[in-house]
């Protein structure tokens, strides 16, 4: 084992990863007092524009360094692996999905919203954005094998964990008694609530136009994926 293999690559992303989930969570905590002061659109953009930036430099600072350290594994020559980690990443989307569904509000055309969902996804899990972000960190970390990938996709965990926490407390202040009933009928766990009885699956509630989008999303990215591995490697971070 090489003494050398804990690069300096491996502090920078947990850098950018603390940065990231500081500024993200805290913007999502200050939401109700900023959109008081500026109001929810320009509030929406602001948190936009700090966000996008911080991720996308996340997001290429990980394709670059993603083999950086001690390679624990290397499992990409076993014919099995490669679908597994595909169809990992396609179901990850669809957990986070749920964005797509006001993309008028993202965009601040619309006035931005906090929603109580109770149907779809949620009936699966209340947070699938966590949900998504672990199953995308499992197959990303099974393909690369690096200490650098185990890091990143921990620290990834650790704050969509933490955004569980975070995101309950906040509908909790938002909607009081509603979230309550909410939570006593929906799991954090996938399938949870399901298999005790405390909700079931309705599955017309998945025929919408947002899975289409997300359907083409998924194919879109295994199309361009080389792409955009060579694209992110032109940036010298």
């Amino acid at each position: 084992m090489s003494e050398h293999w804990l690069t300096s690559s491996h502090f920078v992303m947990l850098g950018l990863l603390l940065g990231f989930a500081i500024a993200h969570s805290g913007l999502a905590a200050l939401r109700p007092w900023g959109e008081s002061k500026i109001g929810a659109r320009v509030y929406r953009v602001l948190f936009a524009l700090v966000s996008i930036p911080l991720a996308t430099v996340l997001i290429i600072y990980f394709f670059n360094h993603r083999y950086d350290g001690l390679q624990l594994w290397m499992v990409q020559d076993v014919v099995v692996v490669k679908p597994i980690v595909w169809i990992l990443s396609a179901i990850s989307f669809i957990f986070l999905y749920p964005a797509t569904f006001n993309l008028l509000e993202i965009a601040a055309i619309q006035k931005p919203e906090v929603h109580l969902y109770e149907t779809g996804i949620i009936r699966i899990t209340r947070h699938p954005q966590m949900v998504g972000q672990v199953i995308w960190c499992v197959g990303h970390t099974l393909w690369l094998g690096t200490s650098f990938t185990l890091l990143t996709s921990l620290g990834l965990i650790l704050h969509h964990l933490f955004a569980v926490w975070h995101g309950d407390r906040r509908l909790l202040a938002r909607y009081g008694k509603s979230f309550e009933t909410v939570r006593s009928r929906t799991s954090v766990i996938p399938f949870l609530a399901i298999a005790q009885g405390r909700q079931t699956l309705e599955f017309k509630e998945f025929f919408r136009w947002a899975y289409l989008g997300v359907g083409i999303f998924i194919l879109l990215l295994w199309q361009i994926h080389p792409l955009l591995m060579r694209a992110t490697g032109n940036i010298d971070w």
